[in-house]
């Protein structure tokens, strides 16, 4: 949808967007790599400041994965990641403990303090809000003859989220941020993707959509190629190019999750831009959108 010369006019085309959307939550997943430049934080959040002013109810999961290579490059860690997730020793926990619930939360907390939205900085751990156990050793085939595994390490995999704080915190006005840390009942603290929780969370809150945002414009045919954005999806279509192996590293995880929300109840899936102008706020209140929209079926 074209701006329109009489801005009158714009505010009329946007009114069905803000009836559809007023009071629905929006769950937005922010990829470290945007997070990382100060400039491409700074477009992002303007654009949330202006979906929780429309009175969007907006929940702010991020990660932090570059920031955390490059503390572990600075303390002599092992980086090791396999299917785009990352290997977790106890070492590089406390690393990731510093950068996602310091350093990034902090930034993030910051950048929503100048455009004027009460947001609150929380992990999983907080009041028991996701609930994981320890990743199993997966499976990896056989070795001479005998079953081969592979361990991530301190990586949590979710079994359940209580939303009671989120919810509290959402009708009271806030925008809760979220850094990827959860917790189990017997204190024990794990890094688990933050891809995988924003999924969980959307499907718990039965959120209307559910943002990935990037730094490429969305889900691309060829990675290489800029211009081969497809501009909407459906899970079988998804699964059609993960067979044929053109999706890899982190767009595995988020495939992964993007098809669990979907299968929970969330209406919508959308890969954005965060360094293209405004395309969080294009992909929401245009026909057009900016980057790929995703749903379950083709209805």
């Amino acid at each position: 949808m074209p701006f329109a010369s009489n801005p009158y006019d714009a505010l009329k085309g946007l009114s069905k967007y803000l009836r559809q959307f007023r009071g629905k939550t929006f769950v937005i997943k922010l990829g470290g790599e945007v997070l990382d430049e100060p400039e491409s934080r700074r477009k992002v959040v303007e654009q949330i400041g202006v979906l929780w002013t429309l009175s969007i109810r907006v929940v702010v999961v991020h990660g932090g994965g570059s920031r955390l290579d490059q503390l572990c490059t600075q303390l002599n860690l092992p980086i090791e990641k396999q299917a785009g997730r990352r290997v977790t020793t106890p070492e590089v926990l406390e690393a990731a403990k510093m950068v996602f619930n310091g350093v990034t939360n902090t930034d993030l907390l910051s950048e929503m303090n100048r455009v004027g939205v009460p947001a609150v900085g929380l992990t999983g751990v907080d009041a028991g809000m996701i609930k994981a156990r320890k990743r199993a050793p997966m499976y990896m085939g056989e070795d001479e003859g005998k079953p081969k595994f592979f361990d991530y390490g301190l990586v949590g995999d979710i079994e359940q989220i209580d939303p009671t704080l989120l919810n509290h915190l959402l009708e009271s006005d806030y925008v809760p941020v979220i850094a990827p840390l959860s917790g189990s009942p017997d204190g024990s603290v794990y890094n688990t993707n933050a891809d995988t929780i924003a999924s969980h969370l959307a499907a718990v809150l039965g959120a209307e959509k559910l943002f990935y945002v990037l730094k490429v414009s969305g889900l691309l045919k060829d990675v290489k190629n800029p211009s081969s954005l497809i501009t909407f999806a459906t899970l079988a279509k998804l699964d059609e190019m993960e067979a044929r192996g053109e999706l890899a590293g982190g767009m595995l995880p988020k495939a992964a999750s993007i098809r669990h929300a979907l299968n929970n109840g969330v209406h919508s899936a959308h890969l954005v831009s965060g360094v293209q102008a405004d395309a969080l706020l294009v992909e929401i209140f245009t026909n057009e959108g900016a980057g790929t929209m995703i749903v379950k079926d083709g209805e």
